[in-house]
């Protein structure tokens, strides 16, 4: 019989938020596989539990993965956290879960914290219907491409942001959406400094212009309410030669054709430099 992979959610900051099932498994637990082991490990302390401690994270070798696998294999229960809230999140736990799936090891939810959930509890704006888009690239014609889908999206949106870079992302979304478009910033949720500001894009840049975020950063942006009608994509080659004409370099005409029609960069960066 393999074990079992429970995927536990975690606080987002007070530790008083552990639910007392998620207590009870990491104790029972034969090994934890954490984000941070470094971060973990107080947990672990707090709950009393002797689980040995692996890291797993985005950058983990196969090796890391094989190793949790072959407990669970070998009939070894394995938790699955991530430094706050729910694993897969925004998170590389998928990747495990998803493994694990293909060998038919029982996969189990033990239900917590989430930052998306908690954000949007406190932000005044609905959430009947939402659109999570993690963390954007911090570059390129994806970014502009995301920064489009908030900008049209018919419902809430959240996203996740590093402190340093919370005003920029806010400036880009207030270009994209319009500086009148609501929006919400929760940092440090659950924690002693727990902040949520709502006001329009413009107001949130301005002050986080003058005053840098700290901490863990969500944001949620109002949606539309409209409903977006689905437009056939430009044709490749005339826009190509469009972007071209306007004076764009070829990589930056590139990036915008791959990120406009939805075909693939290469296939963006061969078709601009045949033109």
């Amino acid at each position: 019989m393999a074990g079992t992979l429970y995927v536990v959610a975690t606080p987002l900051g007070n530790l008083e938020d552990l639910s007392p099932r998620a207590a009870a498994t990491l104790r029972r637990v034969a090994a934890v596989a954490a984000e941070d082991t470094r971060h973990t490990k107080p947990l672990l302390a707090y709950v009393g539990s002797r689980a040995a401690l692996l890291s797993f994270h985005a950058h983990s070798d196969e090796a890391a993965q094989r190793r949790i696998l072959h407990l669970l294999g070998s009939g070894k229960d394995v938790a699955l956290v991530t430094d706050a809230g729910t694993p897969a999140v925004s998170d590389p736990g998928a990747v495990l879960v998803a493994a694990a799936r293909q060998r038919d090891v029982p996969v189990v939810t033990i239900p917590g914290p989430t930052a998306v959930g908690a954000a949007l509890s406190v932000s005044g704006i609905s959430g009947d219907r939402y659109l999570f888009l993690g963390f954007l690239p911090r570059t390129g014609g994806e970014r502009r491409r995301l920064l489009e889908t908030v900008a049209r999206s018919e419902w809430t949106v959240v996203l996740f942001e590093a402190p340093p870079r919370v005003a920029n992302l806010l400036r880009d979304l207030a270009a994209a959406c319009g500086g009148d478009r609501r929006a919400a910033v929760a940092r440090e949720l659950t924690k002693v400094f727990e902040e949520t500001r709502a006001g329009t894009l413009d107001e949130l840049a301005g002050y986080y212009a003058e005053a840098p975020a700290r901490g863990e950063v969500t944001v949620v942006v109002a949606g539309t309410g409209k409903a977006v009608r689905a437009e056939r994509p430009p044709d490749p080659t005339e826009r190509a030669r469009a972007l071209l004409a306007q004076g764009m370099t070829r990589k930056d005409a590139a990036d915008r054709l791959a990120a406009e029609t939805g075909i693939t960069r290469n296939t963006a960066y061969r078709l601009v430099n045949e033109l």
